[in-house]
């Protein structure tokens, strides 16, 4: 009889007859040293209550189970339940949700969550990240891997071809950074695509509605200016266009400037001059 691989990812995927689905964009971690880079990332301590959205194979939920109060992980592929049951049974201080992290209650978390810290799915990366910061007000630190162009533009500055709605909505309410590469060889199957580690503090509670649409909208016609893109937006009221300009101006911007010139904080003064 073969005996099964000692990591405990490449062990289950044996042992459960686990096929990555590349559908759902799965690639599995297979390099445990990593572990260690993410918790020190996340400045894990113990009475932190973590959130892992794509628990895949549970390499990282128990890693991060013995080192926290609680964790909260969320896997959408029920073939992969045996082996996270397998990995969670011998940590009491554990919820399995077999879920879609982008349609749950994320807010009926309980206990509530102060971290995120996973692997991310790379189709989902991007939304995940904004709903926490959006939906959880509780977590103030976030660790994940992502893929590179996902982690770039979350950190992109104003003027830069990669700045956009993620990169505004989220450092309205959080700093960002891009931590580190990840090697594409610490995952199974090795992605097409290269990874980072990618880190956001929380510094101040997330958008609201009014100023998230604006910022979405605005950018909907990226070559435009943001006048007149705003003015193209289903629904716009009369008048936007110059309403927009003047408020550009106040604010200290040229009328005509696009949505990649303005810096988060001036997002915001500018929703605060519209909303005059």
């Amino acid at each position: 009889m073969s005996r099964l691989p000692v990591q405990p990812s490449l062990r289950r995927m044996a042992a459960f007859g686990v096929r990555p689905n590349r559908e759902l964009g799965q690639n599995f971690l297979i390099d445990s040293n990593l572990l260690d880079v993410i918790a020190r990332a996340a400045d894990l301590g113990p009475d932190d209550v973590v959130l892992e959205v794509g628990g895949g194979l549970g390499v990282l939920s128990e890693y991060l189970a013995e080192r926290v109060a609680h964790v909260h992980v969320v896997e959408l592929d029920r073939k992969l339940e045996p082996a996270l049951r397998e990995a969670l049974a011998p940590h009491p201080n554990t919820t399995l949700h077999l879920a879609d992290a982008v349609r749950m209650d994320l807010a009926a978390l309980d206990p509530r969550p102060t971290k995120v810290v996973a692997n991310l799915p790379y189709g989902v990366a991007a939304t995940v990240i904004l709903r926490t910061i959006t939906d959880l007000p509780t977590v103030t630190t976030w660790v994940a891997m992502v893929q590179k162009e996902v982690g770039e533009r979350f950190a992109a500055g104003p003027g830069t071809a990669a700045y956009g709605v993620p990169s505004v909505l989220a450092q309205l309410a959080a700093d960002v950074r891009v931590l580190r590469s990840v090697s594409r060889r610490v995952f199974h199957p090795v992605p097409n695509v290269d990874s980072v580690l990618v880190g956001l503090t929380r510094r101040g509670p997330a958008p609201d509605p009014d100023l998230r649409a604006l910022v979405q909208q605005a950018f909907a016609h990226r070559r435009k200016a943001l006048a007149g893109s705003l003015a193209l937006a289903p629904g716009a009221q009369p008048g936007v266009r110059d309403r927009a300009r003047a408020a550009l101006e106040a604010i200290g911007q040229r009328p005509d400037a696009r949505a990649e010139q303005l810096s988060p904080a001036e997002w915001r003064a500018l929703a605060e001059q519209l909303a005059r």
